[in-house]
């Protein structure tokens, strides 16, 4: 699932296309859409501001309309120049900007809705978030602890730093990557974790993945994620990375059993 990091990193790209301008074609090739009518209802609408909240995206447009994204585990956003050659058939998009030269393309999703501002300040999905750890504005350390801690104690921290409540934007790859940087055994109980130690993975976490917004390339700050069985960067060849599923959905968590106490 495409993480915190990722969604802002779409939302500067799809930004630096659209916002200020109106589109000059909008689509929506897939049949889902039926009698929506995006088309019509955004025609000659400028795009005010493209935004990412935790991993979603909004799209604003002037009139208070607003596509909402959530692209979970197979969505993907493509911003480039008409003409280039794109992953796959603009025809399988789901939906389709056109300004100028760009074209900007969102594949999948399975989220995609049009809502109107009003909705958006009031939807559940949005409102629940936690404090969003790649977002430009100070991270709401005090908030951060309040919904951790009101959370059940018995619970694994990496298991805990998944749920969006909690903090928006964390995913399995930055999950597993920030535990190992601050030192911390993902599988230790939240009753076991202190504020601090707590604080550590986030504050480890949160210049990273601010610059991986920034440029895209997350793949920089890998670590041990996907490394089980190579020696732990830490410890030496004597220690290598574990792997093994972790909470309701069983989603990979890898660590060092050596330096990660």
């Amino acid at each position: 699932m495409p993480e915190g990091d990722t969604l802002h990193h779409a939302a500067l790209r799809v930004g630096a296309a659209l916002t200020g301008h109106v589109p000059s074609a909008i689509e929506t090739p897939h049949p889902r859409f039926g009698r929506a009518r995006w088309p019509e209802r955004l025609g000659g609408r400028r795009v005010d501001a493209v935004e990412a909240v935790g991993k979603h995206l909004l799209i604003r447009f002037d009139g208070g309309l607003v596509i909402h994204s959530h692209l979970r585990m197979s969505g993907s956003w493509h911003v480039g120049r008409a003409g280039e050659r794109w992953p796959r058939s603009p025809r399988a998009a789901w939906l389709v900007l056109r300004r100028a030269e760009y074209e900007v393309l969102q594949f999948n999703g399975p989220v995609l809705d049009l809502l109107t501002a009003t909705r958006i300040r009031s939807d559940p999905r949005l409102t629940r978030l936690g404090p969003d750890i790649v977002a430009g504005r100070p991270f709401d350390e005090a908030r951060f602890l309040t919904r951790l801690r009101e959370d059940d104690q018995t619970r694994g921290l990496g298991d805990a730093l998944l749920d969006q409540h909690i903090v928006a934007g964390i995913g399995n790859f930055w999950k597993s990557e920030g535990c190992w940087l601050a030192g911390i055994d993902p599988w230790r109980r939240l009753s076991q974790v202190s504020d601090e130690e707590a604080l550590a993975v986030v504050r480890a976490l949160r210049p990273l993945m601010q610059e991986s917004a920034r440029h895209g390339r997350q793949s920089e700050f890998r670590v041990i994620y996907g490394r089980a069985g190579l020696p732990c960067p830490r410890c030496g060849p004597a220690v290598l990375i574990a792997a093994r599923g972790q909470g309701d959905d069983n989603r990979t968590t890898y660590w060092c059993p050596s330096c990660q106490r």
